[in-house]
């Protein structure tokens, strides 16, 4: 039997919480009464800097609940290096770690096969979105475009697949390997190479409260899987000044055509919008290398992703 860990971040997650370790608790006895896992599997809690009694509700669960541990961020990290704290501070206690979001909105049911799927010899288990029946049609629609975009940009991903996965110790220990302090996890995973598959998983509604992955946040996730995987963006300014040096030399002609016919008609229209369109792209294109430089900037400073303040629990 294996060691199994379950790690979620959690920001503001005093609303699910004892939904979800009731509920994975159960999944836990199940699987122990199996023969899939130890009785001395856990579950993670990453209180990622929470404003509202998460971590107090953690600490309470901890006492009551034999599976449950708990980490506590000293602030406010984000999403991905909550998940990277749970992931490495498990690594040397458990035999595989499934990450999956405190609301557990990912189907648990799958988890027994992906132990399966572990204990046949994959490293790496994806749960990939079959249904997203549960999410708002605009969410749907911007992650569609979003895995397009990500694979017109040459990121290498996995179609569909969030943050809901399993990865054996040996994976988790070269992660460990990769310094980066921009974490884009579903791009970074793929990375790794070693043996991979997949489980299906159907997105559920929300059992009580609200997603805390805002637009803003959302948004900043996309733009961190491009730049941090691609150059593309850069090679794509190269070739649209490019395509206006082209089209000013078509300009330059035509006023010399008009010039030599007589036809030309003094005008700052054409001359003010020209201005402002070759400036727009000229202030996308200084914004691109800018995200890159600043990307540049985080990383040489070789800052700690996370400081862990508190750990409850026997890991």
């Amino acid at each position: 039997m294996i060691k199994l860990a379950t790690v979620s971040p959690c920001y503001n997650e005093e609303e699910v919480l004892e939904s979800s370790v009731q509920r994975l608790s159960a999944l836990f006895e199940q699987m122990i009464a199996d023969g899939k896992i130890s009785p001395d599997s856990e579950m993670v809690f990453v209180n990622d800097g929470s404003r509202d009694h998460t971590w107090e509700l953690i600490c309470r669960l901890q006492q009551e609940n034999k599976f449950v541990r708990g980490i506590n961020l000293a602030h406010n990290v984000g999403h991905q290096k909550a998940i990277m704290a749970g992931m490495m501070t498990m690594k040397d206690y458990a035999d595989a770690v499934i990450t999956l979001d405190a609301d557990l909105q990912d189907d648990i049911t799958v988890i027994p096969q992906m132990v399966d799927d572990f204990a046949n010899g994959y490293d790496i288990v994806y749960g990939v979105k079959v249904s997203r029946t549960a999410d708002p049609v605009l969410k749907r629609m911007s992650a569609l475009a979003f895995y397009k975009l990500q694979e017109k940009m040459g990121v290498r991903c996995i179609f569909n697949h969030a943050d809901f996965r399993l990865m054996s110790r040996r994976a988790l220990n070269m992660l460990a390997e990769y310094p980066e302090r921009n974490l884009y996890l579903r791009g970074l995973i793929p990375m790794i190479g070693l043996d991979s598959t997949t489980v299906d998983d159907t997105i559920s509604e929300r059992q009580a409260g609200h997603s805390k992955y805002t637009l803003k946040k959302m948004l900043n996730l996309a733009l961190d899987g491009i730049t941090s995987f691609s150059v593309k963006p850069i090679y794509l300014i190269f070739w649209t000044g490019l395509l206006f040096l082209l089209i000013c030399l078509g300009i330059f002609f035509y006023v010399l055509h008009a010039l030599a016919e007589g036809t030309a008609v003094a005008g700052w229209s054409s001359v003010i919008l020209s201005i402002w369109l070759v400036g727009a792209f000229m202030l996308f294109g200084i914004g691109i290398i800018g995200v890159y430089i600043g990307k540049i900037y985080q990383e040489v400073k070789h800052r700690p992703l996370y400081h862990i303040r508190d750990i409850r629990g026997k890991l």
